[in-house]
């Protein structure tokens, strides 16, 4: 009876799957629930009883083709490209990568991996394995000799990196635990020296290490919450409100967002998070759409400590790769995270078991009026008039929020109508502290790796570098990347009474290996350009990447942190376009032993000029704790400037209307 009803279910789950199809959807759309499903059923009913469970660590969209989207994008009663889901999932602790084709409903693509590396750890085998120190006799000592209460313990997995090992090791996590007992922020209280090393596969405690005793940092002072504050408290600000009386100037149809003059397309992935895709701008003088950005994401967030102590040298995160940079995101709260005017949109995953799991409220997008001017000139050279022209900024905002562990990553890609776009995250959230006897900076005559941020409390030093994967077409998908520098040049021939000038000399890559670049090593303009189309002054059209911070990995080449985290060697890389080059990191991060990353692609330093190529961008920051990131950390945010370098033939926003404000009533300062 039960099978039957699985059957009946199953026919109905694809009929409605069929329907939905041909009701022409986007082919870059993220998977539907009832696709979730339908994956689920195809991927259980392909294996015998004897293989379950299966565990499924990734599910999402299989990408089209790039070519099959774009004729689809230029014909668009065109047929759909193929709909399929590419599933990695753990059976009888073998890795599979499974494609599913969902219009013929069956597996086209079982393949085994055998390499070097897992997938993504799930949240779901991360609860378990921190539930098995609770009937740990040996921990249960431990905690119990500190005099801590088990029942305010609570742990955390870690994964474990590579150091170097020939054989491929087991898939295990470290497991390290803190101290509630007064606090809801638990990372500042860390339970230093006891490391539990757990299988996950076996689902069993393979090492236990108490290694040394230190205090426990104290409670007081660490809660973040707004009820927990006491006085004295600073002084408050008077109410502030986003209205927009005619409604929001953006449409959103499915995935697919239009506002000013820009359409895109936005989607969540379990890995990357935000998806941003087909972004086009309307050029008012040639009347038409133009293709600027055929997607873009986070591609891998590397992460590593500097502390070298036993407990600590392991921590360097690939968090995309190995927790899942979508996988993170958290509901945003309205109000709070978003303003009053935004819009929200949820999301799915598959959990372990393969059921699709819904994440409200994922994505907010909204007007942003922040008081910036897009433009102004005021002119006082005429005699006997003054002319000023304003025109106030409004953008648009795409945001999501990823916590992964301690951190809170905020992503925005913001679209300007002159052309932009901007992308920022925001780093705030709590800092991996670890415990110390350490009372006052005085005491400290040892390397500490880190900064004293409260009694027996040490911040430690570490790199976060978040590398995007930057596919433009730059009005069209044949491009090339140009390095154009800023080149200081004496005057020698007495021409001028100046002693010297700078010019532009510019270097169109060739290959791979030209267009590796470290950042603030020269000056210089980084373009990407169409090189067989031209504005009517005879330049190419193009966009150009204007960085934020500038930070570079400071490991050596030989760390095996560095081998695992060599994308980040350069702030930019160059490669041609290719499907299966989407993960900076590999697709198997955690334990991975560097051996298919950017950097290896790079290697066969292919040709990119006037190819389709891609753009991976480097964004990293060094982070020195100081005291004022105790107990949370306020936001500090960096980012990066896509934005047109005569990709117009003048200024696309001088006809821009001036914006419609709305004057309040009452609304004088009170002096």
């Amino acid at each position: 009876m039960a099978a039957t009803r699985k059957t009946l279910l199953f026919l109905l789950l694809s009929t409605l799957l069929v329907v939905h199809t041909h009701q022409h959807r986007h082919p870059l759309d993220p998977l539907t629930p009832t696709e979730f499903t339908l994956v689920q059923n195809i991927v259980h009913d392909s294996y015998p009883p004897s293989a379950l469970p299966i565990s499924f660590h990734y599910a999402g969209l299989e990408e089209p083709p790039k070519p099959s989207v774009l004729s689809w994008l230029n014909s668009p009663s065109a047929t759909n490209p193929p709909r399929q889901a590419f599933v990695i999932a753990r059976i009888n602790h073998i890795t599979h990568e499974i494609t599913v084709d969902l219009s013929v409903q069956k597996i086209v693509s079982d393949k085994v991996y055998d390499g070097y590396g897992y997938p993504l750890l799930t949240f779901e085998e991360q609860t378990v394995a921190t539930a098995l120190l609770n009937k740990y006799a040996p921990f249960l000592e431990s905690i119990s000799r500190r005099g801590l209460k088990i029942g305010e313990i609570v742990c955390g997995c870690f994964t474990s990196g590579w150091y170097g090992e020939k054989k491929k090791g087991k898939r295990v996590v470290r497991v390290m635990c803190y101290y509630l007992d007064g606090t809801v922020n638990l990372y500042m209280r860390p339970v230093e020296g006891v490391t539990v090393t757990v299988d996950l596969d076996e689902m069993k405690i393979t090492g236990f290490r108490d290694r040394l005793t230190v205090p426990v940092p104290k409670a007081h002072g660490t809660d973040y919450r707004g009820s927990e504050q006491k006085p004295p408290f600073g002084p408050e600000l008077k109410r502030i409100t986003v209205v927009q009386p005619d409604g929001p100037s953006f449409t959103i149809d499915g995935h697919r967002i239009r506002w000013a003059n820009w359409d895109f397309h936005v989607s969540f992935d379990t890995r990357a998070g935000p998806v941003i895709s087909l972004a086009s701008i309307f050029d008012a003088e040639m009347q038409k759409f133009r293709q600027v950005l055929y997607r873009g994401f986070v591609s891998e967030v590397f992460v590593p400590y500097m502390d070298l102590t036993e407990e600590w040298y392991y921590r360097t995160f690939l968090d995309a790769g190995e927790y899942g940079y979508g996988l993170c995101a958290v509901p945003l709260e309205p109000l709070r995270d978003c303003p009053e005017n935004a819009v929200f949109m949820d999301a799915y995953f598959a959990g372990p078991n393969g059921v699709p799991v819904k994440m409200p409220n994922v994505f907010c997008i909204f007007e942003r009026y922040a008081g910036n001017v897009m433009w102004r000139h005021t002119e006082t050279a005429i005699p006997g008039k003054v002319i000023t022209e304003v025109r106030p900024e409004v953008s648009l905002v795409v945001r999501t929020v990823s916590t992964v562990g301690n951190y809170d990553y905020i992503n925005d890609w913001e679209f300007k109508q002159a052309g932009s776009i901007k992308v920022t995250v925001g780093l705030t959230g709590l800092l991996e502290v670890r415990g110390s006897v350490y009372t006052h900076k005085d005491q400290i005559n040892e390397e500490v790796y880190g900064t004293l941020l409260a009694e027996n409390t040490l911040g430690a030093h570490h790199d976060h570098f978040l590398t995007y994967h930057l596919d433009l077409d730059v009005d069209g998908d044949a491009n090339s990347f140009v390095k154009s520098r800023l080149q200081r040049t004496p005057v020698t021939d007495h021409s001028s009474p100046r002693k010297s000038y700078w010019r532009v000399v510019s270097e169109t890559a060739k290959t791979e290996s030209d267009a590796r670049i470290k950042l603030g090593l020269e000056e210089a303009e980084l373009l990407i350009i169409n090189p067989n189309k031209r504005t009517n002054m005879g330049n190419f059209f193009g966009y150009r990447l204007i960085p934020g911070s500038i930070a570079g990995t400071l490991l050596s080449d030989d760390d095996y942190s560095q081998i695992r985290g060599a994308f980040t060697k350069y702030n930019v890389w160059v490669t041609p376009h290719n499907k299966s080059e989407k993960w900076a990191g590999g697709l198997y991060a955690d334990q991975s032993h560097g051996d298919h990353t950017l950097a290896t692609w790079s290697l066969r330093n292919r040709s990119i000029d006037n190819k389709d190529i891609v753009l991976w961008y480097t964004l990293g920051f060094h982070h020195v704790p100081y005291q004022e990131d105790f107990p949370l950390m306020p936001t500090l945010s960096s980012g990066f400037e896509l934005r047109p370098a005569n990709f117009f033939q003048s200024n696309p926003v001088l006809k821009v209307k001036p914006l419609q404000t709305v004057k309040w009533p009452n609304c004088s300062p009170s002096m």
